[in-house]
């Protein structure tokens, strides 16, 4: 085990990180994407820090594979940009930047600045991007080349002691992002970590701030949890917390009953990722069974369907395509084929295009 300083303005030294070896941290550089390692050591060749980050570093430890791979740099977008020939920069409030390497993008962000909070846009220093986290099992360092793990924040002491730590005071982490709530009790399924008495007891005096959150971001978080692994057991626990009424009311509610939200909970689990519309389906399956009169017209039903889905998926806001796929889905499932979307087609392909934009944004961890 190493130990980081950073000089103070009087020249005395004080400890900032504790960086972890190889046979510390545990991680299997086998499970780590050779294209990230690639970007990282593109990044310290041309004299920049580069570091692989958040939720990757915390399955890395944890001895799975991530799905995606995040990467960190004091490298400025505009010089990200000039080192990788097939990357692009994206954002307005702040920009970062995806590298395309094959058939995989990866995300390269500038360290951030808690001169705005912590959820501010503006450039600063690892010592401050480390700050503007959200929980300490999500604010590792993996430098790959080195196979280094640089922790500012005691979090391989969290992980090891399976818990579920804010670096952001309580007293504000959720009033600056509400959707923190939602993501404590995602990672305390995804890592069987626990939350803390005081973070549980929180999020259940906080609850009601998501109320004020877009259904943008609500629909990007539902979508991130019916993809993982578990929807089955966050979307219990998140319901538990009284949460899941913010993402889906109408199931909230019905989920009151045991009947309903035993079915409802085994539809989640049976979500095919390669089956178009599957996700979906399994959010409105069992109150389309359970209203709809099916030995109607097919296409009095269809429509009567879509308008009742729809609403009951709310707040969720799903691209028209992705929800019609989802209830021609259903209405497969009782023998009835809906050939096409009963809606022009011109609002088909430009929500089609829209389905398109979001799917790289919702399935990332």
């Amino acid at each position: 085990m190493r130990v980081r300083y950073s000089a103070q303005e009087d020249g005395t030294l004080v400890k900032k990180a504790v960086v972890y070896t190889c046979d510390e941290h545990g991680i299997d550089a086998a499970l780590v994407d050779s294209d990230a390692v690639l970007i990282v050591k593109r990044l310290r060749q041309a004299g920049y820090e580069g570091y692989i980050v958040g939720g990757a570093v915390r399955d890395l430890i944890l001895n799975r594979k991530p799905k995606d791979f995040d990467i960190v740099s004091n490298a400025t977008p505009s010089q990200i940009r000039k080192l990788f020939r097939n990357s692009r920069i994206i954002g307005q409030r702040f920009q970062l930047v995806h590298v395309a390497l094959g058939n995989k993008i990866f995300e390269v962000c500038t360290f951030r600045s808690l001169r705005e909070g912590s959820t501010g846009n503006v450039f600063g220093t690892i010592e401050e991007d480390v700050l503007r986290r959200d929980f300490t099992i999500n604010a590792l360092f993996y430098e790959p080349t080195e196979e280094l793990v640089v922790d500012y924040i005691d979090g391989l002491k969290d992980m090891q002691e399976k818990r579920i730590k804010p670096i952001i005071p309580l007293a504000i982490i959720f009033q600056e992002d509400p959707v923190r709530m939602i993501r404590a009790v995602k990672y305390s399924v995804l890592t069987n970590f626990k939350l803390p008495a005081t973070l549980k007891q929180k999020i259940q005096q906080q609850a009601a701030l998501l109320a004020n959150v877009s259904s943008s971001r609500l629909t990007e978080e539902l979508f991130k949890i019916i993809h993982s692994s578990q929807a089955q057991e966050i979307v219990d626990k998140l319901n538990s917390l009284d949460l899941y009424q913010y993402l889906q009311y109408s199931a909230a509610q019905l989920m009151q009953e045991d009947a309903f939200r035993t079915r409802y909970l085994s539809s989640l689990s049976q979500i095919v990722p390669e089956e178009p519309g599957s996700d979906l389906a399994a959010l409105v399956r069992d109150y389309l069974n359970d209203t709809t009169d099916w030995q109607n017209d097919e296409h009095e039903i269809y429509k009567s369907a879509f308008h009742a889905a729809r609403h009951f998926i709310l707040p969720m806001s799903p691209p028209r395509v992705n929800l019609d796929k989802a209830v021609r889905l259903i209405f497969k499932e009782h023998g009835i084929a809906i050939k096409q979307a009963y809606y022009p087609e011109r609002i088909r392909q430009s929500v089609e295009k829209l389905a398109h934009r979001r799917q790289h944004r919702h399935h990332r961890q």
